[in-house]
């Protein structure tokens, strides 16, 4: 028997027992790793440099997309080391920081995917007093509240779970540290300590989702009033990329947590748990540019100053030779 205070590393769930999987799991991690790289950081760095974009709807999924890099490198890359060097380990420290950052990202995630309904509900809804209550200091506001409501959630989740004793072995059946999968290794009553903050972040939880749900019955009969065919079209159309979201989270979180026991496999776990932990940060990117004008101009924009840069440098040979004549030339 052990306890937490004897555990100094956990075993994660591997993907799988042979080499060659286990290296074509990591290829197809990387490939999806570099994909939230790229699509998340394109996004960052567009809505930062084109000030045409700098209104709270980018302002926000600027901010959402910080936390899909944050989510996704909390857990895979740790992953892809396990699977490249053929290991299972992660020291208990690691395991802590990983508990800690996940709840962090993906609660932070949550309550910010709220704000972004609310800012909707405003924008067409009540569209005079949008400047009034989501202006910049309001937008701030909102975004600071939701990454604390996820520092606090991940505080309270982190030390509630790494206080219990833990006296069933350090294996832990996923392939990153999951609060659920740790709690099946305590050995005490007091893990309905930790069950109870669950159930009362399920309801909080809950409330949002009503509240997200409310705000978009109500976007639909505002919108569903609006004469022009073309009005709908474009109201339509800066909803539907943050409800595809919406519906992508929401639904692989509530498979992953509410599947019935009968069903539960180790195998199908880990499925379940790359869907909703992995996934949504690499095709988040792919929804909010596939309808979004605006969004697809200003990359492409960005994209010829880029390439225009480039061939000043090169032709010039070097930034300091005619810098300014290089860009008027074009």
């Amino acid at each position: 028997m052990s306890n937490s205070s004897s555990i100094t590393k956990f075993l994660l769930l591997a993907f799988a027992d042979t080499r060659e999987l286990q290296l074509l799991h990591f290829w197809l991690f990387l490939g999806i790793y570099l994909a939230a790289l790229l699509g998340n950081g394109l996004i960052i760095t567009t809505v930062a440099c084109d000030h045409h974009l700098h209104t709270p709807m980018y302002f926000f999924l600027l901010n959402l997309s910080v936390l899909d890099l944050g989510s996704i490198s909390t857990t895979v890359p740790k992953a892809m080391a396990n699977s490249l060097w053929d290991t299972r380990a992660i020291s208990y420290q690691g395991c802590v920081a990983q508990v800690f950052f996940f709840f962090f990202f993906i609660s932070a995630e949550y309550f910010l995917l709220t704000v972004m309904a609310y800012d909707r509900y405003i924008a067409i809804c009540k569209p005079l007093h949008y400047e009034t209550l989501v202006g910049s200091r309001a937008c701030v506001h909102m975004a600071a509240a939701a990454w604390g409501s996820g520092f606090l959630y991940a505080v309270l989740h982190t030390a509630n779970t790494f206080s219990l004793p833990l006296c069933k072995g350090n294996a832990v059946e996923q392939f990153f540290c999951e609060v659920p999968q740790i709690l099946k290794l305590s050995c005490s009553d007091t893990y309905l300590r930790e069950a109870g903050l669950l159930v009362a972040s399920f309801c909080f939880a809950f409330g949002c989702f009503v509240f997200i749900v409310v705000s978009y019955a109500q976007i639909l009969r505002a919108v569903l009033k609006i004469p022009s065919e073309q009005g709908r079209h474009k109201a339509f159309s800066t909803c539907l990329p943050h409800l595809a979201i919406v519906s992508l989270f929401i639904s692989t979180g509530m498979v992953a947590y509410l599947k019935p026991p009968s069903i539960s496999s180790p195998s199908l776990d880990l499925v379940v748990s790359v869907l909703y932990s992995v996934v949504p940060a690499a095709v988040n990117p792919v929804i909010y540019s596939m309808r979004n004008k605006e969004l697809k101009d200003a990359l492409w924009k960005l994209t010829q100053w880029t390439l225009l840069r480039y061939q000043c440098c090169v032709r010039n040979k070097s930034k300091a030779h005619h810098p300014v004549g290089c860009y008027e030339e074009h």
